[in-house]
């Protein structure tokens, strides 16, 4: 039995030791994303001014916990009096305050990476409790081999900080079925916690209150209580106490999850110091309703306001090469069939049928398949078709799910199972470093996804520093022109490119880089330029170097 547990250790410390060294190193070659130094630049806001004026649209947590990487980022005081707009404070921090913006970027990405492989931690505990110790070992091997998890874990964003404290919630209350007084309270902090981090997480808020609710109620159920009288009717009192336990259960723990969202914003601001900006709108209906009900803070109502003013405007989209304006409800299950690799969805789609037919499983499919229907559910109504990161929800909770299938007693399963795990690992590892451009062989790899996503799918503005090391290994001394998007500040890197827009098409002869997205947005003189140049290199599958 000793030898055994320590294989067992042995696997989960491999599988978690690969992801660490793939985040790490996708961490130190990337340059800055798009949303990166607004989230930086608010971070270092909270710490020395304690200022919520910056980046209100997203509650504090997750800003936060990057200031506590950002501590040892040396980064020098900002202006309290600062003009600017986020995005400029973000690029005024990075590059025009004489600091190192790789030394911060990386220091506001290490907490990110630790609470990546803590939620690692969470997926392996919930797959044990549910599916037994190997169900456990295939729900930490699709976790940690999940491109999209490695990508953006990998990152100083908010996606994955949301989705693992969400996971946690629900994963403490599955085990509020035996411990409630312990594990029951822990959910409505790790609840709180997603709800201070993202509002993207408020759609679970009733799920996960029902949830503590049902498992108080298994929990009073189990225990002895008064016995049946002579017709065989259960006592009132016992009943009732269990409705009331059931419903202080359900009370208490979104009693905590507000007590959470508020304890973080006080920490940002001791005085909550709020002014609520101009020409937010008032939606009326349910949306106005629930925004003026809501338990939390001005600037966090304030900031669900500003989100749904965004949701107003039309972004364009690309999908399977196709550009559109507008959104499309069936983009976001599109990109996650894209991106995530192939036996992973296969063993996604058997767990959760497994989860369904099996008898004894039902209770824990409550806890993992509906809030991921649900939640995919509201990120498809969503007007920005801008990544299947808007559902990294999906590699956690149905990760989970898939490690059940380990409990199918059956040779060719167990086999199938074991061979779609290694093929996971397979085509992770192929990718390596390039994990946020992934997509699986179905659809030609990494070095097509451009052909069939944009934005954050792919090309979401971070590989300045490959573009700089291709330059000088492979095109010195040539003329470079430049279309980027992104947030990082080509110059830095010792990129000095023309803008082909400043001057008449016919002028334009030499290097051409284009970013991918820009590409697959190409607009009618983008795409005359590309149409007479010859594509003849790429860097780090988000950017295309033609010869013109």
């Amino acid at each position: 039995m000793p030898r055994r547990r320590l294989l067992y250790l042995l696997a989960v410390v491999a599988m978690l030791g690969q992801m660490a060294f793939a985040m790490v190193t996708t961490a130190m070659q990337q340059t800055p994303t798009i949303d990166e130094p607004v989230y930086l630049a608010t971070a270092e806001v909270y710490t020395q001014q304690h200022s919520l004026r910056y980046n209100y649209e997203h509650p504090p947590l997750g800003k936060l916990i990057m200031a506590t990487g950002l501590a040892f980022g040396g980064a020098h005081e900002l202006d309290p009096a600062y003009p600017g707009s986020q995005s400029a404070l973000g690029r005024n921090l990075l590059y025009e305050s004489g600091n190192n913006p790789g030394r911060l970027l990386f220091a506001a990405r290490l907490p990110m990476i630790l609470l990546t492989l803590l939620f690692g931690l969470v997926v392996l505990a919930f797959a044990r409790d549910v599916a037994g110790a190997v169900g456990g070992l295939v729900a930490l091997a699709l976790y940690a081999f999940s491109p999209d998890v490695i990508a953006h874990g990998s990152l100083a964003t908010l996606d994955v900080p949301a989705a693992g404290m969400l996971l946690t919630a629900f994963w403490c209350a599955w085990r509020g079925r035996t411990r409630p007084y312990l594990y029951l309270p822990l959910a409505g902090a790790a609840l709180g916690a997603a709800l201070a981090t993202r509002a993207s997480a408020l759609p679970a808020v009733p799920l996960l209150v029902l949830l503590a609710a049902w498992s108080m109620w298994q929990t009073q159920r189990a225990r002895p209580a008064q016995p049946p009288d002579l017709a065989g009717e259960m006592p009132v009192l016992s009943m009732r106490r269990r409705l009331l336990a059931s419903a202080g259960a359900a009370l208490g723990v979104g009693i905590i999850a507000v007590a959470v969202v508020w304890v973080v914003y006080l920490i940002v601001d001791p005085h909550l110091r709020w002014t609520t900006p101009p020409n937010l709108p008032k939606p009326g209906g349910l949306k106005g309703l629930a925004v003026d009900w809501l338990p939390f803070p001005q600037a966090y109502r304030d900031g669900m306001l500003l989100q749904f003013k965004l949701e107003l405007r039309t972004y364009n989209g690309f999908l399977l090469g196709h550009a559109y304006k507008g959104n499309l409800w069936f983009y976001l299950p599109a990109a996650v069939l894209i991106k995530t690799p192939l036996g992973m969805l296969a063993l996604w789609a058997a767990g959760a049928l497994t989860m369904i037919f099996i008898p004894r499983l039902r209770a824990a499919a409550l806890y993992l398949l509906p809030v991921s229907a649900l939640l995919l559910v509201v990120a498809m109504t969503g007007s920005r078709d801008y990544g299947s990161r808007y559902a990294i929800f999906l590699p956690m909770f149905l990760a989970v799910a898939a490690g059940t299938v380990a409990l199918i007693r059956v040779r060719w399963v167990q086999v199938t199972t074991a061979l779609l795990v290694l093929f996971v690992a397979v085509s992770s590892l192929r990718t390596f470093p390039y994990y946020l451009p992934y997509s699986n062989e179905a659809f030609g790899g990494t070095a097509n996804t451009h052909r069939n996503l944009h934005d954050s799918n792919v090309d979401w503005g971070q590989d300045l520093a490959r573009l700089d090391q291709k330059l000088r290994a492979d095109y010195p001394g040539e003329k470079l022109w430049l279309i980027y998007k992104g947030s990082g500040v080509p110059a830095y890197y010792g990129i000095r490119g023309a803008d082909p827009y400043s001057v008449p098409p016919d002028q334009v002869h030499g290097i051409i880089v284009v970013s991918d997205s820009r590409v697959a947005l190409a607009s009618v003189r983008l795409r005359a330029l590309l149409d007479t140049s010859t594509e003849i290199d790429q860097v780090g599958y988000s950017m295309t170097i033609y010869r013109r």
